[in-house]
């Protein structure tokens, strides 16, 4: 079953791609941090709305960030009773196939529309001008602005710094490692707040990062061999615990530490819990959280009271946006420290660094 998914990730984005980069479970209302004002619309009845949600290559399945959107949708068709369609983006499409499918969804009387990853960010500021009265979302952008689009963000850097303690706790050898999918300043933002929390632990720890890919080249979302090559090297090199931010690559990071008898660290999602990485449970020692199903069921929810806004929701530590998974029990015996500088960093004595 692994198998065949990372086939469909590495196929899927051969030709190109957009993003895969990804949460938990829960939600709840109100957890934005910041909001940006905007007009809140009136409440509409909840058995009318039609959510259309746009996911990013893999769609669901994908163990990571598409799954934890879907995730936050289906609480919302079964809590709110919202009505739902979804699309799924394709290898190497134009940002024109984009934006006809957010039109598609748009014109079909779906409101609102959710965007899952900053690949959409030019289609749904296009779409959203030209559908002034449907409230769009999107997941990981905020170049996208207007009255009409709420911009889902989160503090990836502050649950990678958790992690980043984790790996320098649990390092025997003093050398971890750092596997981006696509150099991006998104993907920055993970890999500083890792070394921040490693180095916060171990000053003089040792570092190793690679990127699979640069733009305009996404594949590197896509590709478990590129990721199972990135790690073998650096677990030859002596890391003994190795980070990935690489989407759907992640699971090549995953194979490479089961090879090397050696440690990962999962994103997105609590991927060691999933069952398309079961063969990996056992060196997976935590992953960093990213609660998109969190931020998207708070989205439908607001816009069932009418008190959807426009502009940033920013999801944080604080808000309980991300955080660091437990399954397994690999870090029960490293908890307490890892949540005193969580504790930290809720109460602003520790300002994580995003690049």
């Amino acid at each position: 079953m692994l198998h065949n998914r990372i086939s469909r990730l590495a196929a899927a984005t051969a030709g190109g791609a957009l993003l895969m980069a990804a949460a938990a479970c829960g939600g709840s209302d109100g957890t934005t941090t910041t909001e940006a004002s905007a007009g809140a619309s009136s409440a509409p009845a909840a058995s009318q709305i039609k959510v259309g949600l746009a996911y990013d290559i893999g769609g669901r399945g994908d163990g990571s960030f598409n799954d934890a959107a879907a995730a936050g949708l289906d609480k919302a068709e079964s809590e709110l009773k919202v009505q739902k369609k979804e699309l799924e983006a394709t290898a190497g499409e134009t940002d024109a196939q984009k934006e006809e499918r957010l039109r598609l969804l748009a014109s079909g009387g779906y409101n609102p529309v959710i965007a899952v990853g900053f690949a959409y960010s030019g289609s749904v500021a296009k779409v959203a001008k030209e559908f002034p009265d449907v409230k769009f979302a999107i997941v990981d952008d905020d170049a996208a602005k207007g009255d009409n689009i709420t911009n889902l963000m989160f503090a990836e850097e502050q649950g990678s710094f958790l992690v980043g303690v984790a790996a320098a706790l649990k390092s025997e050898k003093g050398n971890v490692g750092f596997v981006g999918g696509v150099d991006v300043p998104l993907i920055h933002k993970f890999e500083a707040g890792f070394e921040a929390g490693a180095k916060a632990v171990k000053p003089d720890i040792k570092i190793q990062s690679k990127y699979l890919t640069q733009p305009p080249d996404f594949g590197g979302f896509g590709d478990p061999a590129k990721g199972k090559t990135a790690a073998q090297g650096m677990y030859d090199a002596g890391a003994d615990v190795v980070y990935q931010a690489a989407g759907g690559s992640g699971a090549g990071v995953f194979e490479a530490a089961k090879a090397a008898k050696a440690m990962a660290i999962g994103v997105d999602s609590d991927q060691a819990a999933l069952p398309a990485y079961a063969d990996f449970k056992d060196v997976i020692i935590t992953s960093m959280i990213k609660k998109v199903d969190v931020a998207v069921f708070d989205f439908l929810k607001n816009y069932t009271t009418g008190a959807v806004k426009s502009g940033p929701s920013v999801y944080d530590l604080k808000a309980g946006g991300v955080d660091y998974s437990t399954t397994g029990g690999k870090i029960d015996d490293i908890k307490s420290k890892i949540d005193e500088y969580k504790q930290k960093i809720i109460n602003g004595e520790i300002t994580v660094p995003t690049s």
